[in-house]
C-alpha cells in the first residue's frame, strides 16, 4: 500500500511541475489567461497530493496493533469483542 501511496504522490506532484513548466514555458506565448489557469490548477495539487499521500487504505490495520501493555491490549480486545486466543 506504502508503495501504491507514494506513486500516485510523485505522479501529483509530477504533474505539477509539468503545468508550470508548460504554462510559462510554452503556454503564454499565446495565452496568459490559460497560463494563469493552469498554475492556479497546478497550485492546487500539492495539497491534493499529500492528502494522498498520507491517506490510510482499508488494508492498513494500524489500529490493531498491540500497544505492548498486555493489560490494555485485553482492555480493547473486549471491547472490540476479539475472542481471547486458546
Amino acid at each position: 500500500m506504502y508503495a501504491r501511496r507514494r506513486r500516485r504522490y510523485f505522479v501529483l506532484m509530477g504533474t505539477c511541475i509539468v503545468l508550470f513548466v508548460l504554462a510559462w514555458g510554452v503556454v503564454r506565448l499565446w495565452s496568459v489567461p490559460a497560463a494563469v489557469g493552469m498554475c492556479l490548477v497546478a497550485m492546487v495539487i500539492p495539497p491534493v497530493a499529500a492528502m494522498v499521500a498520507n491517506r490510510r487504505g482499508p488494508d492498513d490495520r494500524w489500529w490493531d496493533d498491540p500497544s505492548g501493555d498486555p493489560t490494555s491490549d485485553a482492555w480493547w480486545d473486549e471491547l472490540d469483542g476479539k475472542e481471547k486466543p486458546r
